[in-house]
């Protein structure tokens, strides 16, 4: 007990202090996960707009897929992408293995699914007459489009929330294809996992306290935005 109390106020104190090392931890996680964000979004969000608007034939099992790749381990992840990324995989001469490069690509994966499903969710709560409306006032299949994806506005940058608070509290792809290199491919979570084996656990402790102050503030908009939705 005493030595969680001690590692908890150090760990606080090394917070307050904005120590080197979990600066630059921090920053890594963050330029990886949002980076990764923001490419799943620029693909998630165009195709699960697409599969919720459009109707072609397959679209369920397209959408059974998706929600089965939401339970996706991190794991089976990082060997696929390091399989292709390897010295002896189709991308070996791009030299990507163990880069933020390689991090961001297998975290792309991970959240695609998750901000498409979402993307369609959000889309499929919009109420038809709203499209059927749009038509009768005049407006082609784009400009209706565009009036759809503005009222879906709020479920979708609930999606992208939800997708990253997915990818910052991941562990498996960043370690396996990151390889935990200090101060360049090294997040809080693969820190927090090495800290503890070395029984440095003021500085995984603190790693902690900012990846759930991190987490609580993106569960916070997340809710805020889903409110949006309903009303």
């Amino acid at each position: 007990m005493d030595l969680l109390v001690d590692s908890f106020f150090s760990a606080l104190l090394l917070v307050a202090s904005f120590d080197p090392e979990i600066v630059s931890i921090v920053a890594v996680s963050l330029k990886v996960s949002g980076t990764s964000t923001v490419l799943a979004s620029l693909m998630g969000i165009p195709l699960g707009f697409f599969i919720a608007f459009e109707s072609f034939a397959g679209k369920r099992m397209v959408i059974t897929c998706l929600n089965t790749l939401l339970a996706l381990p991190t794991v089976v992840i990082g060997l696929f992408v390091y399989a292709f990324i390897s010295r002896r995989g189709i991308l070996g001469p791009l030299d990507l293995l163990y880069t933020q490069k390689a991090m961001i690509i297998g975290q792309t994966i991970l959240i695609l699914p998750i901000v498409a499903t979402f993307t369609i969710a959000a889309i499929s709560r919009i109420d038809e007459r709203y499209s059927k409306t749009a038509m009768t006032l005049g407006a082609n299949r784009r400009q209706t489009a565009f009036v759809i994806l503005r009222e879906a506005r709020f479920g979708i940058v609930a999606a992208v929330i939800a997708a990253f608070g997915r990818v910052i509290a991941e562990v498996g792809i960043s370690m396996m294809l990151g390889g935990n290199a200090r101060g360049f491919t090294r997040t809080m979570t693969t820190a927090m996992a090495l800290e503890y084996d070395k029984g440095q656990f003021a500085l995984a402790v603190a790693l902690g306290i900012i990846l759930l102050g991190l987490s609580f503030t993106i569960n916070l908009m997340f809710h805020f935005f889903q409110g949006k939705t309903r009303i």
